[in-house]
């Protein structure tokens, strides 16, 4: 979604995106002139008419559960993002706590009494290099 139009995206798809990859966008670009959904989000500069690169996980009950707000001068993480998306489906499907630099397959936190005793502190069952 950008304040671009449908002919700017358009043209971008179809004289730049599919140069970088195959088969070009493979899901839809929108438009947002005006800038409302922008607004809606919080991302739209107004005095500038412009949205901030906002990238947005939202669930399948209309909640946001993932933001990240990058400067157009740095290139954002496509693996961090869909590392962040396969980790809110996990949670939701297991229940899990999930550290930091979760990845499938990776142990995910014990959930309180699971291990040790019901006021064990994460710290003492957990170790950082398992996130890693």
């Amino acid at each position: 979604m950008s304040v671009d139009s449908v002919e700017t995206h358009r043209r971008w798809q179809e004289e730049e995106l599919i140069r970088m990859v195959k088969g070009g966008a493979l899901f839809p670009l929108g438009s947002d002139p005006q800038g409302e959904i922008g607004s809606l989000y919080g991302v739209y500069d107004r005095e500038n008419a412009v949205d901030a690169r906002g990238t947005f996980l939202v669930d399948p009950e209309g909640n946001i559960q993932w933001i990240e707000i990058s400067p157009t001068a740095v290139g954002r993480n496509v693996n961090e993002f869909l590392r962040a998306l396969r980790a809110l489906q996990h949670q939701r499907t297991t229940g899990r706590l999930l550290p930091c630099g979760w990845q499938p397959g990776r142990p995910t936190l014990p959930d309180p009494g699971e291990e040790k005793g019901e006021s064990t502190p994460t710290w003492e069952i957990w170790e950082t290099r398992q996130a890693f």
